[in-house]
């Protein structure tokens, strides 16, 4: 029994909305919930007022967004996913983040290898997992429909995957401050802000997400082309799917997620100067993440988690610290950044949102284009590797 019922239409989107504008004011108000970032605060709030009651952990609201938000968010955050220029002005966060991508790889491999008999439906859950872990959360999800994951299961792992993430992101933000670490690793960042320290009081999520110039024009354009986008899509992936092509190729070329990420990115390295000219867009995928990242911390209470599936939580662990254990060590061996290194493991992990949010909360300017340009990087291979994972390290290691 809840406050807010599963079928309260009205109250339900006004909660999501009111959440997600709650974290992205605090974000943009204090140092401390920017340091923490606004996409953990989402999530977070999610968690909390699903298990005091406030609100159900299923309804049809909830079903909406993974069906239409997340696929409308997708386009608009890739509007700027020029391969040329990911590649050309990413700089060493780029090398950094293949580090992290081999690191959840490894992680992935070595979690499937211990506990792929005593996971049910091991070839999806590793797909999810990996997928989520080199791009994001919507990666995670495109991987659940691929593999036709049990609703339960995503569920459970979705709790496991978030309780994880926010506790591995705490730990991304500590680390500089551990003095062993930062002994081993160069911090220029580091030092020219403790130099610098005091001489301003802006919070740097607030100074990043600036009012910016943006028109009638701009919102429709980018409401337009990510409908469109995500139309030819659907339409591409129900074909696909009806054919007579091979599973693995349908597999391949017929998924909603990895059609979005591809014409998206397709037509953002064709024509660079008309999306990465839409202003808002940006802003428009954002708000419709946060809405997400409200919405994935709903899903199933944390105590039935813990009492049910307490080994996906275990699955989990083994990822997130296989993956900061490759980067750090690769990392040290290649001379690389703490701040760098940092930065690309989120991005791996959380995506280019949380990526961007612990770069713009440190003060680390400087990273935050390379954080989000390698962010939606991830959002382009994380679903393709993640099914080459789960068909073949799943079947391998699976029952």
């Amino acid at each position: 029994m809840t406050l807010i019922k599963p079928d309260d239409t009205w109250a339900l989107w006004a909660f999501l909305f009111a959440w997600a504008a709650v974290s992205i004011h605090l974000e943009q108000r204090y140092r401390w919930a920017s340091a923490v970032s606004g996409c953990i605060l989402a999530l977070g709030g999610g968690l909390l007022f699903a298990n005091l009651g406030v609100v159900p952990i299923a309804s049809p609201v909830y079903d909406s967004v993974w069906t239409y938000v997340v696929p409308m968010a997708v386009p608009l955050l890739l509007f700027t996913a020029d391969l040329r220029k990911i590649w050309r002005e990413s700089g060493r966060v780029f090398g950094a983040f293949h580090m992290s991508t081999l690191g959840t790889v490894l992680g992935t491999i070595l979690a499937t290898a211990l506990l792929g008999r005593r996971i049910p439906e091991i070839g999806g859950i590793s797909a999810m997992f990996s997928g989520s872990y080199i791009g994001g959360s919507v990666n995670y999800v495109a991987m659940s429909e691929a593999f036709r994951v049990s609703p339960g299961l995503i569920n459970a792992g979705l709790v496991a995957d978030n309780l994880l993430m926010a506790v591995f992101f705490g730990l991304l933000t500590a680390l500089p401050s551990v003095v062993f670490i930062r002994r081993k690793y160069p911090t220029p960042l580091l030092d020219q802000l403790e130099a610098a320290q005091g001489s301003g009081t802006d919070n740097p999520a607030s100074s990043y997400w600036g009012r910016n110039e943006i028109s009638l024009k701009d919102l429709s354009a980018a409401l337009a082309c990510a409908l469109l986008i995500v139309t030819v899509s659907v339409k591409l992936a129900a074909a696909v799917g009806a054919s007579g092509l091979p599973p693995l190729l349908k597999g391949l070329i017929g998924q909603k997620y990895l059609l979005i990420t591809a014409l998206t990115a397709g037509l953002a390295t064709a024509f660079p100067r008309f999306l990465s000219g839409i202003r808002g867009a940006r802003e428009l995928g954002t708000l419709l993440i946060y809405l997400f990242f409200v919405v994935i911390g709903v899903p199933a209470s944390i105590s039935n988690v813990l009492r049910e599936s307490p080994i996906l939580l275990a699955y989990a662990a083994i990822i997130l610290a296989v993956n900061l254990l490759v980067t750090l060590l690769l990392g040290k061996w290649t001379r690389q950044d703490l701040e760098v290194l940092l930065v690309a493991s989120n991005a791996t992990i959380g995506g280019p949102t949380t990526a961007a949010a612990m770069a713009i909360g440190k003060g680390w300017n400087s990273l935050v284009l390379p954080a989000l340009l390698t962010g939606v990087w991830g959002y382009v291979i994380a679903s393709y590797l993640g099914y080459y994972i789960g068909t073949y390290v799943g079947a391998f290691f699976g029952r």
